[in-house]
């Protein structure tokens, strides 16, 4: 049997078993396996197809979208999209929170946040009108939920009328299991989540009926009249109405009182009769909730904090050196195999020299690690008391896997030495320029399947690969020859690239890799060059001079991100690489998306500090009101707001300069309120 027919019936044994436990849990609601083995095995169908290309078929595990909403239940549409949560794993992201909060808030005293336990269960979202229960719903997929309102009047904590309730409210919570009903059915379920979940989607409300399900009231989505100011107060009038809400709610405000009561709950979470994962932590001000608004994902006004990580600890074998497509030198630790949170793992990142240096990190060290999500474990601490006798300090390289010295560049923002090292060549580096091949074809920039890290690898050990240009002019009849790939499987890759070749210009941006240019960076230069042959332009050193003082008035491009443009276009090989690649591309032009509003088709600018608001929330309010936000003075603009705070007088003087309406912060209130 060849390696490609033992691949793929390895492959097709997987898949097999995929699709039955897919089908236990979503059609028949008797899930087979727990979730994490489900997600594992999931993991591993997609890393095979990935690696091996003629696997990619109608068939692939990518194309099933699992949570998609049941046809066994009516679709209705949430009135209020039903957004997941952002997490926070430690400390710093906690702070990090609060300070985007009080930034966007334009404040600086501490602000109330209502504090509850993040349940391992299922959401649902309850609509009431005139106090009476019209329907009853699952998340879906955010925008869609499932009609399930009679399996959900199965559970004695959801009431069927609400006294003095507002005319219409739609309450939201999370359907569990307590841990000690769940001994009675564990037979039938994995895990108390699962049989949540399983029970809430049965076609028959009276087999749910039999499980001993449960609801926390935790918030609320649409609400006519709105009659309530804070959270807590919310809650407390749920629990009135009948019910349950978490008895740990509470409401903290500074740092130091989140981390005393998150470390609370999470040393007598074992205590509780349902399992969690965490803490939410909501500000209280519903008014502050409504400011703050939400992103494409989730709200603005709400973290789950999550727990600690499952820890574990393991020796070191080695400690190796990789470099990054920014050419970041990054260490990583191979470690003896060992399983944390279900997965088993071989490596861990040592981040960079100061960090192995501060915690004194040496080949043969026991080391305790811990796995947050899907990332690489970290090294928490190191067990000196097992250190060998022998055991040398590690040396960190002063230079590059490619030869060349490496430096570690200067903060312009905090004056101080980074800690990364960082070979400087771009592509001129071959370890650096394959990392940059394998970013511009991964999914934020071309996206181009079949092509994954792994087929890079391959491809540039043969030398097929050198650099981006290559990708669309690939030899197929050499790949051909390899193992594993067939004239399916070919086909489907030319595809892939071909349709690549067609791509919009904040993608192409992002895709370059031009370090400190993400996604976000990407955007607002895409709006500001609006063409590609704009932007060819940064090829040329005398316009690119001029355009890069431009660059630095854009809200969000700072020194920085000048900097690194003029840094990477500067060099004369990331130039010619670049503009051979654009030569077979089609790069579409930045296409305004117009919303309708006060501001429609408006250019606004805004200088100083402004007193009731931040200039993050004015911004917000006038794009959703139809406005494009400048970041320098020009003709087009219509109107340059002041801030009562430090306005740029060079920005008012040229304003005036060219006749354009100037107005002070408290006449655009009126505007905006009008």
């Amino acid at each position: 049997m060849t390696d490609k027919k033992k691949i793929l019936k390895i492959y097709n044994q997987k898949i097999k078993k995929f699709n039955k436990f897919n089908k236990a849990y979503f059609e028949k609601d008797k899930p087979l396996i727990s979730d994490e083995k489900f997600d594992n095995l999931k993991k591993e169908l997609i890393n095979l197809e990935k690696t091996y290309a003629f696997l990619k078929s109608s068939k692939s595990v990518q194309n099933i979208i699992g949570f998609k909403p049941s046809e066994k239940f009516k679709k209705i549409k949430h009135t209020k999209q039903m957004l997941s949560l952002g997490n926070a794993f430690e400390k710093e992201d906690m702070i990090d929170f609060i300070k985007k909060i009080k930034n966007f808030l334009n404040i600086s005293h501490d602000i109330d946040l209502s504090s509850e336990p993040k349940i391992d269960g299922i959401s649902a979202s309850l609509r009431y009108e005139n106090g009476k229960l019209i329907y009853g719903l699952s998340r879906g997929d955010g925008i869609f939920g499932e009609n399930i309102t009679e399996n959900l009047l199965t559970i004695r904590e959801i009431p069927r009328l609400i006294n003095n309730a507002p005319k219409v409210i739609e309450v939201r919570g999370e359907v569990y299991i307590g841990k000690r009903d769940f001994v009675s059915i564990k037979d039938k379920f994995a895990n108390p989540r699962n049989a949540a979940g399983g029970s809430l989607r049965q076609k028959d409300f009276k087999e749910t009926a039999k499980i001993p399900l449960k609801f926390f009231a935790y918030g609320t989505g649409e609400i006519k009249p709105q009659i309530f100011k804070k959270q807590s107060e919310l809650l407390k009038q749920l629990k009135s109405w009948g019910f349950d809400v978490n008895s740990n709610c509470k409401i903290v405000s500074s740092i130091d009182e989140i981390e005393k009561n998150h470390s609370e709950i999470e040393s007598t979470r074992s205590e509780l009769d349902y399992d969690v994962d965490g803490l939410v932590y909501k500000v209280n001000d519903l008014k502050f909730q409504n400011r703050l608004g939400s992103t494409s994902n989730s709200p603005r006004w709400a973290v789950a904090y999550k727990f600690s990580s499952v820890k574990a600890s393991s020796k070191i074998r080695e400690i190796a050196i990789q470099v990054g497509r920014t050419g970041a030198i990054t260490p990583v630790a191979k470690i003896d195999p060992v399983t944390v949170g279900g997965v088993v793992v071989s490596n861990a990142t040592l981040h960079n020299e100061d960090e192995i240096n501060r915690k004194d990190i040496r080949v043969g060290d026991t080391i305790i690690i811990q796995r947050a999500g899907d990332v690489i474990p970290q090294v928490l601490s190191v067990d000196k008391s097992k250190r060998e006798k022998s055991s040398k300090m590690f040396l960190f390289p002063e230079k590059c896997l490619c030869g060349f010295p490496t430096k570690k560049e200067i903060s312009l923002n905090t004056k101080k030495t980074d800690a990364v090292r960082r070979c400087t060549r771009g592509y001129e580096c071959d370890f650096t320029a394959k990392e940059k091949l394998k970013h511009i074809v991964s999914k934020d920039a071309f996206d181009i399947e079949g092509l994954g890290k792994k087929v890079v690898d391959n491809f540039w050990d043969l030398k097929f690969l050198r650099e981006p240009v290559d990708i669309f002019n690939l030899n197929y009849n050499k790949i051909e020859k390899l193992e594993g790939w067939g004239k399916l499987s070919i086909k489907n890759l030319k595809n892939a690239i071909n349709n690549s070749k067609k791509i919009v210009l904040e993608r192409f941006i992002y895709s370059i890799g031009i370090r400190h240019i993400g996604q976000e960076n990407a955007k607002i230069l895409s709006a500001f060059f609006k063409t590609h042959r704009k932007f060819s332009e940064l090829f040329n050193p005398k316009k690119r001079k001029d355009i890069l003082v431009n660059l630095c008035d854009l809200d969000g491009i700072g020194d920085t991100q000048v900097n690194s443009i003029e840094d990477f276009f500067s060099n004369q090989k990331n130039s010619t690489i670049i503009q051979s690649l654009m030569s077979v591309l089609s790069i579409e032009d930045f296409k305004k998306i117009n919303k309708k509003g006060k501001f429609s088709n408006k250019n606004i600018m805004f200088t100083g500090g402004f007193e009731k608001m931040s200039r993050s929330e004015a911004k917000a309010i006038a794009e959703e009101n139809g406005a494009k936000i400048l970041g320098s003075v020009s003709k087009k603009l219509d109107y340059l707001v002041i801030g009562n705070s430090k306005p740029t007088k060079k920005k008012i003087e040229k304003a005036k300069e060219l006749k354009i309406n100037i107005m002070t912060e408290e006449n655009w209130y009126k505007l905006l309120n009008s």
